[in-house]
């Protein structure tokens, strides 16, 4: 899954998605509210992080045009300003939820987490025919037996668990499970796929990572 994170301050925004990173989201990151409002409104984005204090464009005013174009990303405010009455204001402006520094990061994951989760099933384990994951403690299995996948393989299987039995194409792919700056032309996609398909298909009987030829992918029984 793909989170942007709009935060001015280098450290926290480095300290940030250093740590989605290793919990196998792709991230990308913009300075300033004009960025990153722009980068906002053009890619598909699963969450943004959002800082209210951004040089530019303040993130309140970010807020408020991506809600006004119909944009409905959750989007968790990210600041220093920690009072009841900037709270409300962030929520009344379409903010989902609303987190102050200094925080710690296991808070963070768990609300971006939930975030994530809204609108789902109140279990976050991902399942289809006998494949499960579980994004809270990341263990994979099939068949009641434990798969091991590295950082990138895990944010593609989480991905097509997702979307299950729905095309989809390289494009899609690259840009949920790849940071903006991934060169979609190599086939580093084909090559991951290809890794993961040897760790969930090869050993069991039933195949369940499809390709569909010219197109994309499938998740399918």
């Amino acid at each position: 899954m793909r989170i942007l994170v709009v935060e001015d301050e280098k450290k926290v925004a480095s300290f940030v998605k250093m740590g989605l990173e290793e919990e196998s989201y792709a991230v990308d990151v913009s300075y300033d509210g004009e960025e990153g409002g722009g980068l906002a409104e053009t890619n598909p984005y699963d969450l943004i992080i959002l800082d209210i204090m951004l040089p530019k464009k303040s993130g309140l005013s970010v807020l408020r045009e991506l809600r006004d174009k119909g944009i409905n990303t959750p989007i968790l405010l990210l600041t220093a300003r920690g009072t009841v009455e900037d709270k409300v204001a962030g929520l009344n402006a379409g903010a989902d939820d609303y987190l102050a520094k200094p925080f710690m990061f296991s808070e963070l994951l768990a609300r971006v987490r939930s975030l994530l989760r809204r609108g789902g099933e109140k279990s976050p384990v991902l399942k289809f025919a006998d494949l499960t994951m579980d994004p809270v403690t990341r263990k994979v299995t099939r068949s009641g037996v434990d798969i091991m996948l590295t950082s990138k393989e895990y944010s593609l299987l989480d991905y097509f668990l997702r979307r299950p039995n729905q095309v989809l194409t390289r494009t899609m792919i690259s840009e949920h499970v790849w940071e903006s700056d991934f060169d979609a032309v190599t086939n580093v996609i084909d090559v991951y796929v290809k890794h993961l398909r040897n760790k969930i298909d090869k050993e069991f009987e039933k195949k369940l990572i499809h390709t569909v030829w010219g197109v994309g992918y499938i998740l399918k029984e």
